[in-house]
């Protein structure tokens, strides 16, 4: 069955549908890992997005039962140059197809995604929408000009409610964003006992809980509308150790007093290099994210760049020079992706343990 991919500057492909035959409207964005199609699909900070894998053949290996970082995917769609419907691997339980099929979420193959990819790259992320081959191309081109996206991602994907995720060891409360199962997995990893809690907790509720550290996850969206965020933020800094992900560490930016702004097409794969600039190291990373903080609007806060994107210079960490707290752009989780940063879980519960001892994080 053909199907389309029409897009807000008129451009359309045409390709061979699967998955659901739902109609579906979003922001179009490029990940250019190779591998990792599972994670991508179930990443709620995909809300919204119709994504198109620049790895030209996807779905080879299936989907299995462990790979997921959410339970009910968010993605609004999924674009590839060839899909695989006969997948080889030990852990294998359906196809990409089946299971997209199975989530109401439509998919395109058999379109020119490099062509795609060099147009986002050009332009910048565009509006799309995938739909049938009756429908009028310029109907949809005015509707999607007009169109203001959703901003209630974040809303969307995070918990209603709390809930523990429980261990003997410090307590951390995640303030889930969207946040992705991997997250909650390193923490238990080191035996965290953990109490999940909604986007829009205050800090009052973060404090009543008495953890020993915050960890901000990743998430969605524009930074600017999560507001409650960001004053929860404020009334937890320097109080309690604190780490934030992704959009977690733009909220943290924004909560010291920096900017954020959205970026052309963003950082969205599982080969980014990122340097650490006290040690010059440099770690591949699986990124993401399409906003980042604006360098210049660090002048006047007492925050100080850890790390950076060496593809274009972009700000990739930071840490409070006054307070126990640090952040990252990228995903120390993997969850796809390399584990090179896997290590600053670690350094957080340092962080902790210190904070515990001395009653202060003191930075040179």
């Amino acid at each position: 069955m053909k199907r389309q991919l029409i897009l807000e500057n008129g451009t359309f492909f045409i390709g061979e549908a699967f998955g659901s035959t739902e109609k579906m409207v979003g922001e179009v964005v490029f990940n250019t890992g190779m591998t990792g199609y599972q994670e991508i699909l179930s990443d709620p900070s995909y809300c919204g997005q119709i994504v198109t894998m620049t790895y030209p053949l996807i779905g080879n290996y299936g989907i299995n039962r462990d790979d997921f970082e959410s339970i009910e995917p968010t993605i609004h769609g999924l674009i590839v140059k060839e899909i695989c419907n006969m997948p080889s691997n030990w852990r294998s339980e359906m196809t990409l197809d089946e299971y997209l099929k199975a989530k109401n979420i439509p998919g395109l193959a058999g379109i020119d995604t490099r062509k795609l990819t060099k147009m986002i790259r050009q332009y910048g992320t565009l509006k799309g929408a995938i739909c049938d081959l009756d429908v009028s191309v310029h109907q949809v081109v005015e509707s999607l000009r007009s169109m203001n996206l959703p901003n209630d991602q974040v809303k969307r994907v995070s918990t209603k409610s709390a809930y523990p995720s429980p261990g003997r060891g410090h307590r951390v409360v995640l303030i889930d964003f969207g946040m992705k199962h991997g997250i909650l997995r390193e923490l238990n990893k080191r035996n965290c006992d953990v109490v999940v809690l909604p986007y829009n907790a205050t800090a009052e509720e973060v404090l009543r809980l008495k953890p020993d550290g915050i960890m901000l996850s990743n998430g969605p969206g524009d930074p600017k509308d999560v507001s409650e965020a960001i004053d929860m933020i404020c009334g937890v800094l320097g109080k309690v150790p604190l780490f934030g992900i992704c959009l977690g560490h733009q909220l943290f930016a924004l909560a010291c007093g920096a900017d954020t702004e959205k970026m052309k097409f963003g950082h969205r794969g599982s080969n980014h290099p990122v340097k650490h600039l006290a040690t010059g190291k440099v770690a591949i990373t699986s990124q993401n994210h399409g906003y980042t903080v604006n360098e210049q609007s660090l002048k006047n806060t007492r925050l100080e760049v850890t790390h950076v994107a060496l593809n274009d210079g972009t700000i990739e960490g930071l840490r409070h020079l006054g307070y126990p707290a640090f952040t990252v752009q990228y995903h120390p989780e993997a969850s796809p992706g390399p584990e090179d940063a896997n290590n600053l879980f670690d350094e957080f519960i340092s962080m902790i343990e210190q904070f515990k001892k001395e009653g202060e994080v003191v930075y040179a």
